[in-house]
């Protein structure tokens, strides 16, 4: 029996481009949200963590981490209420 393997084509896995186009896209949804809005926060740690997944050449982890930080822009899932701040503690507190 002969393989109709070549006859499907292969996923093709994200490269590079496709991960920095992701995290710039996410990167803008993010910085229009106001400095301390607690979802911009968030956002921009999923871009950190996709940064570090590029690094490793992981590359669909960072577009998984990018599309984590837009829909977190988006949908602003983390809300403060009035008068309430976000202090972040540095790693020595």
């Amino acid at each position: 029996m002969a393989c109709l393997c070549a006859a499907v084509p292969a996923l093709a896995e994200p490269g590079k481009q496709a991960c920095e186009a992701a995290v710039e896209q996410a990167r803008t949804l993010a910085a229009a949200l106001p400095a301390d809005n607690l979802s911009r926060y968030f956002a921009e740690r999923d871009l950190q963590q996709a940064l570090v997944e590029a690094n490793n050449g992981e590359f669909d982890e960072c577009l998984e981490m990018a599309a984590r930080a837009a829909d977190e822009a988006k949908e602003r899932r983390h809300e403060l209420p009035p008068g309430e701040k976000l202090k972040v503690l540095k790693p020595d507190e």
